[in-house]
């Protein structure tokens, strides 16, 4: 079927959420034939918000299908091989990367999320901000979304990009589950060690052990890490801020005593450089993915905590599948259905590994150990992964 969204026939869409699902989300409903408008409860376009992120080769090429593949990449940091350690320093296995596929990205979320809404803007998508979700209500051809200024938007249906503590998802089921924590606080930051910390640019290092370290060099040669603080009884975000950024890095710092590299790499980490990200978190299944003409995409129904290093990935791909059905099937309810299930299997997947992985970071589980998986088992069902616009959705 041509791109001309008759499939559905839904001609306009309100997108909530202006992250990463919610600008790519709009540009596939473009290419598909249906006019989105993105409403972000952020007062301005969310600059400065989260940190570091990895984009892979499946997210890349789930870009490439709305054109917003070139961008990402200039605004990115290639880092495409990667090495598993103990913390005492022992390398375990090491992973060059697939030659056939573009390297991972790194890259500050912030910096993901302006590439992507410039490049949005660019091809027409409008974006409305200070626009705060608080209540939406459907009729038998549209859906209306209420906003906390008292202002409202209509369309034909209405798409859940807003994250993991989504609105849409209470709207669309009442009792949908929360966020679950992961047993771990994230900190991340940046350490000026040069040559001591014996990195090699553009791999990226795990070091498990009693706690868990990843770490890179950036393109300033600064090392990159992100850590994790085990606790059962997290404190709230608010919490979290009121904290003094010295004495977190003083924490992390006794935890991470005669950890290879860890504790050299918070000794030459100082408060300025050191980021809050809070608690580890991702989405258990989700019963309800969509009712009526509302849906979700992204994080809002499939978190799968930043253990996976393909939260940004999934929602992409998400996002173009959602497009692709709504562009083939009669009807928005089967649109839907054909989307979870195209999706549902593959990201609960990758979430329950992610899950795993957060144990052993919580101190829950034992490190990897000789019957892990090898680096290419784990990464090639997530990195080979492709969709193919052309090909046209059926039902069932």
């Amino acid at each position: 079927m041509s791109d001309d969204g008759r499939g559905s026939g839904v001609r306009t869409a309100l997108v909530i959420g202006g992250g990463v699902a919610g600008p790519v989300t709009a540009l596939a409903l473009r290419k598909a034939g249906i006019t989105a408008t993105v409403y972000e409860a952020y007062p301005t376009a969310a600059d400065g918000v989260g940190a570091w992120l990895g984009l892979a080769p499946n997210g890349q090429a789930a870009l490439a299908t709305v054109g917003a593949d070139a961008v990402v990449r200039a605004a990115g940091h290639p880092v495409p091989g990667m090495v598993m350690a103990d913390g005492a320093g022992h390398r375990l296995t090491g992973f060059g990367g697939f030659p056939e596929l573009p390297a991972t990205l790194t890259l500050p979320r912030e910096r993901l999320f302006r590439a992507l809404t410039d490049r949005a803007v660019a091809e027409g998508v409008r974006f409305a901000y200070g626009k705060r979700l608080v209540a939406a209500e459907e009729t038998s051809d549209g859906v209306t979304a209420h906003f906390a200024d008292e202002t409202s938007a209509t369309a034909d249906i209405l798409i859940g990009a807003d994250g993991i503590r989504s609105t849409v998802r209470t709207v669309i089921d009442p009792r949908s589950p929360a966020p679950e924590y992961g047993g771990v606080l994230s900190f991340g930051g940046y350490a000026a060690v040069g040559s001591e910390a014996g990195v090699e640019p553009g791999t990226m290092y795990f070091a498990f052990g009693q706690v868990f370290m990843g770490y890179w060099q950036g393109a300033d040669g600064r090392i990159i890490w992100f850590a994790g603080l085990p606790t059962d009884a997290p404190p709230s975000p608010a919490d979290m801020v009121r904290v003094p950024a010295a004495e977190w890095l003083s924490r992390l710092r006794d935890l991470y005593a005669g950890h290879v590299p860890g504790e050299r790499l918070l000794r030459h980490t100082g408060p300025d450089d050191l980021m809050v990200v809070g608690r580890m978190e991702r989405m258990p299944s989700v019963p309800r993915w969509y009712r009526g003409r509302m849906v979700l995409v992204g994080d809002s129904v499939h978190a799968p905590s930043s253990s996976s290093g393909q939260g940004a990935s999934l929602a992409i791909e998400s996002a173009v599948e959602l497009a692709r059905c709504l562009r083939d099937l009669p009807t928005p309810g089967e649109a839907f259905a054909a989307y979870e299930a195209l999706r549902r299997p593959r990201v609960e997947a990758i979430g329950r590994n992610a899950a795993a992985v957060n144990k052993v970071k919580a101190g829950k589980a034992d490190a990897p150990g000789p019957a892990f998986p090898t680096p290419e088992e784990m990464f090639r069902p997530l990195h080979f992964h492709r969709i193919d616009w052309e090909e046209k959705v059926t039902a069932g």
